[in-house]
């Protein structure tokens, strides 16, 4: 394959000896090249705009702007743009939301190389890349979302509405609904439960999800009763 026709990739991870091997393994590839390497998230989003990447490396946990948020700046700007979530960590909560933010695929770190590059290619032709286990709970999820729960009456009361919709959500949900029906926001609960503000926000989002409801004030509503 022309140099013109390579798949311009950029690898963007804070742990410099796995940014290295990353590099590594793609340029290795006779039709992939590294155009950039980024070591955070503002880094990645400003490097992307002047080197229009076709794949992106995303690792997901770095200080500063993390790869939830800059792939959601990197998406807005750079529709075209294939972005692929790295982490160490099998986590649901941040599997959906990449997801959400525009991430085409998310793998975890421990990846053989061989199957990374399958899940380049596969971004490319604009299939997901993920893995078959996270496929697979993935499409669950969305079935899930998508169809009314078998285990409720056909015309329940609204209190038994209200009842199997918190019963959706996490312990951790619950206790930021709890603190949103205070009145609370989300900088104060984070500073309450001891987590991130940006951890904050991907439950507020959550629990709107979960409860069908559109903005923080209906989920205090059903909070409350």
């Amino acid at each position: 394959m022309s140099k013109e026709r390579k798949i311009r990739v950029m690898v963007v991870d804070d742990h410099a000896l796995f940014r290295d091997g990353m590099v590594s393994v793609v340029t290795n590839q006779p039709d992939m090249e590294v155009v950039g390497e980024a070591s955070d998230g503002l880094e990645a989003f400003i490097m992307a705009q002047q080197l229009r990447p076709n794949v992106i490396l995303m690792d997901i946990n770095m200080p500063g702007t993390d790869g939830l948020e800059a792939t959601r700046l990197i998406t807005q700007a750079l529709p075209d743009t294939h972005i692929i979530m790295l982490t160490v960590r099998d986590d649901d909560v941040q599997i959906f939301e990449a997801i959400r933010n525009g991430a085409v695929g998310y793998l975890l770190k421990t990846i053989r190389a061989r199957d990374l590059i399958d899940m380049i290619h596969a971004a490319i032709k604009g299939q997901a890349a993920l893995s078959p286990g996270l496929a697979l709970r993935v499409m669950s999820e969305f079935r899930r979302l998508g169809e009314p729960d078998p285990s409720e009456p056909v015309a329940p009361s609204q209190a038994g509405e209200t009842d199997a919709r918190l019963e959706q959500l996490t312990e951790r949900e619950q206790e930021v609904l709890n603190l949103v029906a205070e009145g609370l926001s989300d900088k104060e609960i984070s500073e309450a439960l001891y987590i991130s503000l940006y951890t904050v926000k991907s439950h507020v989002r959550n629990i709107l999800s979960k409860l069908h409801v559109k903005n923080r004030r209906e989920a205090a509503r059903l909070a409350k009763k």
